[in-house]
């Protein structure tokens, strides 16, 4: 089936011209003059419209085990709603869980994606168990088409490495080319500042955040960036939050070492006085690493210019208030930690081009382009080029709507940035060469989506 979408403006991460797009099958066959005479299946009318890249949402959490229960949205419903936002791909994380293998968590998780996601999907892996077996296993695991593996500075007794685990895992990547992704946060110091808040009697939400101060983000950093600089291992810290871990990545990056880093939508719209709201609305917002104080936005936007963050994810990970956030009522420290924003990162990323903190070439960089770069699945994704998949997004830049959770599809009963209006909004959703979204509705399919294996980490140097 060929399907031609005509009199748009095709943008790129290296700049926007107006031209024709043709489909053919999966892939894009050509870039033609406007206008250019030519018979299709179907035509889309892009005019006075965006044709960008698909997104591509490199850190979700879909069916993720999290203190005694599960995220809420499935593999089917988020991937659903990854679409409605005009995200083609995301990049998943199967959980080593301690005691187990890193193959047969791989196998679990292609058992719960498999043939039941709408848009395509890669994994990373979560290794929680640092030995012999696990460190060939992740050579098995590169072969296998994954080759990122996060680990964290947090969360002991459960996620938690050591500095000689995570020292001993970035020898590894440096081995294989792998890339060692960080949660870091100095978990140790943590839970004692969770522990004597408990022990005082704070409870409320909002002390999930004061229990995790911008300082101790910003040394674990730091310390990450020092182990990964003694192996020679490349680093990705994930949902960097804080300025002091921004100022950490932004050293490391100017000496040319390979450290790069993601932040969230949720770290430059929301903060914590978002944490601090009443009759514990405040759960909504616990998140790790917590929203910060509205001043470390500015310097988050600043990153995303200097490309001292590379990539905006959304670290979806929803819990629906009730029955799931209201676990750690009386006890913040039983909230479980994660918010939803799978469907909406690309509209929230079009507000920084309408206030003029990133331009349009770079809304399609970071959420598209670098992604696909840093995560080995470019030119197949990430560009509007021939040879590419036809993962392609109409979008109107001046249309209208407001986030509720009365209107969007994550299976989640709250919104994180509830009556928060919007300039702009996806229009028509291709997945390649199929029109999942458009103005009808949903029209794509359960089973659509691919698993992708992926290549190396392309700027690697």
């Amino acid at each position: 089936m060929t399907i031609l979408i005509k009199g748009g403006t095709v943008v790129n991460a290296t700049g926007a011209v107006v031209a024709d797009v043709l489909v053919d099958g999966e892939k894009i066959a050509a870039l033609l003059a406007p206008g250019f005479p030519l018979d299709a299946d179907e035509v889309i009318d892009a005019s006075g419209k965006y044709v960008i890249p698909g997104g591509i949402d490199a850190h979700t959490h879909m069916e993720m085990p999290f203190g005694g229960t599960f995220s809420a949205d499935s593999f089917e419903t988020g991937t659903i709603a990854a679409a409605w936002g005009g995200t083609t791909t995301i990049i998943d994380f199967a959980v080593q869980v301690k005691g187990t293998s890193l193959l047969s968590t791989l196998d679990k998780w292609h058992g719960k994606a498999d043939g039941n996601c709408a848009v395509d999907y890669g994994f990373h892996m979560i290794v929680s168990d640092v030995n012999d077996t696990s460190l060939k296993e992740m050579e098995s695991c590169i072969d296998a088409g994954v080759n990122t593996f996060k680990m964290f500075m947090a969360y002991p007794g459960v996620f938690y490495a050591t500095d000689g685990e995570i020292l001993r895992a970035m020898q590894k990547a440096r081995e294989t080319g792998a890339t060692i992704m960080m949660h870091a946060e100095n978990g140790i110091a943590i839970d004692q500042l969770v522990a004597q808040a408990l022990a005082q009697g704070r409870t409320d939400p909002v002390e999930h955040g004061l229990t995790r101060p911008a300082e101790l983000e910003g040394e674990a950093t730091s310390r990450a960036i020092t182990l990964a600089k003694v192996t020679g291992s490349p680093l990705y810290i994930v949902h960097l939050s804080a300025a002091q871990a921004l100022d950490a990545v932004t050293k490391a990056r100017d000496t040319g070492q390979n450290v790069f880093a993601e932040t969230c939508p949720q770290y430059l719209y929301l903060s914590l006085e978002d944490l601090a709201k009443p009759d514990f609305e405040g759960s909504k917002y616990v998140a790790s690493p917590p929203l910060r104080p509205k001043e470390h936005q500015s310097e988050l936007w600043r990153g995303l210019r200097t490309n001292d963050l590379s990539v905006v994810s959304t670290d979806h990970c929803p819990f629906c208030f009730k029955d799931q956030k209201e676990m750690g009522r009386g006890d913040f420290s039983k909230i479980p930690n994660g918010m939803p924003g799978v469907e909406h990162r690309m509209d929230l990323l079009h507000q920084g081009v309408v206030k003029g903190e990133i331009t349009l070439e770079r809304w399609v960089e970071i959420c598209s382009t670098t992604p696909a770069r840093m995560f080995g699945l470019h030119p197949r994704k990430g560009i509007v080029a021939p040879g590419a998949d036809a993962d392609l997004v109409v979008y109107d830049p001046s249309a209208q709507q407001v986030i509720s959770a009365a209107t969007h599809h994550m299976n989640v009963d709250y919104s994180a940035y509830e009556g928060m209006e919007i300039t702009g909004k996806v229009d028509t959703v291709l997945s390649r060469g199929r029109v999942v979204v458009d103005s009808g509705g949903f029209r794509g399919a359960t089973g659509h989506g691919k698993f992708l294996s992926r290549e190396l980490n392309q700027y690697l140097v």
